[in-house]
């Protein structure tokens, strides 16, 4: 587990360890380290995304640890790839982190980054599309980095822009590049699954959908804050927009699922957005940024662990795997 996400070493209140998502009308069992191992023996599983797909990793490794600990057997000097590896199942665990899932080159001036992206939605990214053929479970996402000043282009030819107010370029919603990202990605996986470029093994898709961010009195980076202590009730909810988010993601998995391929979708987004009281906030190691709250991330054991509660629950789902 990162430093970063242990809450509770660095003096954040435990009460927000005390609630649990409950869905509407069905009880959602509690993740069995021991089932999950069982079912996954011998497999592999990826995990495709932004720092939120690492928390995802970080949360489903904390909890097999109660049955068995992995071995770290691959790291990269960024730590952007990792490979962990269960001996007693056989199973292994890869996670690469991957921005927009698309093709994305930042832009840089005199050599310095600017935090703004050229990115091709019609071009997946080979630095994560290159690794499926080894894989029987992969668990794709991507949000955050496109709400941002972007450049979007397809067939090579710049389309238009989010949060730019250029007058020659077309303002893009930040959803509608979500939703493209995400078909391009999706699209890909399912034409994999094609006789012609066929995975060495049968592979069953998940798309995380998107996990609000709670950041109040300003944005990251200008003094925004999360310091609430409960769940937020109905009329205190902060995002607008994130059931719009998370409705397009399901949109495009909904348009794969025809024909070849297995998808299902972790759908985690409307417990998430009731969880203002589970991020870092001020409670984390910022040794990389001092002085930012991190309402972003979820802390560990936390309120992310119900992502693997429902991710156990899908696969069950899909018997054939």
């Amino acid at each position: 587990m990162l430093e970063s996400r242990n809450c509770e070493k660095y003096g954040k209140d435990q009460d927000f360890l005390n609630w649990r998502w409950k869905p509407h009308g069905c009880d959602l069992p509690r993740f069995d380290a021991g089932e999950f191992l069982r079912m996954v023996k011998g497999k592999t599983m990826f995990f495709v995304g932004d720092s939120l797909a690492r928390n995802h990793v970080e949360s489903l490794l904390c909890l097999l640890s109660q049955v068995e600990k992995p071995m770290n057997v691959h790291k990269d000097k960024e730590d952007t790839s990792n490979i962990w590896y269960f001996n007693s199942s056989n199973f292994t665990i890869k996670s690469n982190f991957i921005k927009f899932l698309v093709q994305a080159t930042e832009r840089t001036i005199n050599g310095t980054k600017t935090g703004v992206f050229d990115i091709h939605m019609d071009k997946v990214d080979t630095e994560w599309a290159n690794k499926l053929h080894k894989t029987h479970y992969i668990v794709i996402s991507t949000s955050h980095w496109f709400f941002r000043k972007n450049y979007f282009y397809e067939n090579g030819k710049l389309i238009g822009c989010t949060f730019c107010s250029e007058t020659n370029l077309k303002e893009i919603n930040f959803i509608t590049a979500i939703k493209k990202a995400t078909r391009t990605a999706l699209e890909f996986i399912k034409n994999s699954t094609h006789e012609e470029h066929h995975f060495e093994f049968k592979t069953l898709t998940l798309l995380r959908t998107y996990s609000p961010a709670h950041f109040e009195g300003g944005a990251w980076n200008d003094g925004g804050y999360c310091n609430r202590t409960r769940p937020l009730k109905a009329e205190e909810m902060l995002g607008v927009g994130d059931m719009e988010l998370r409705n397009g993601q399901v949109e495009e998995l909904d348009k794969v699922k025809e024909g070849e391929g297995e998808f299902g979708v972790v759908d985690v987004t409307e417990s998430m957005m009731v969880r203002a009281d589970g991020h870092p906030g001020k409670h984390w190691n910022d040794e990389w940024m001092k002085g930012f709250n991190d309402c972003t991330h979820w802390c560990l054991p936390g309120a992310v662990d119900v992502w693997n509660d429902m991710m156990l629950q899908v696969m069950k789902r899909f018997s054939s795997f």
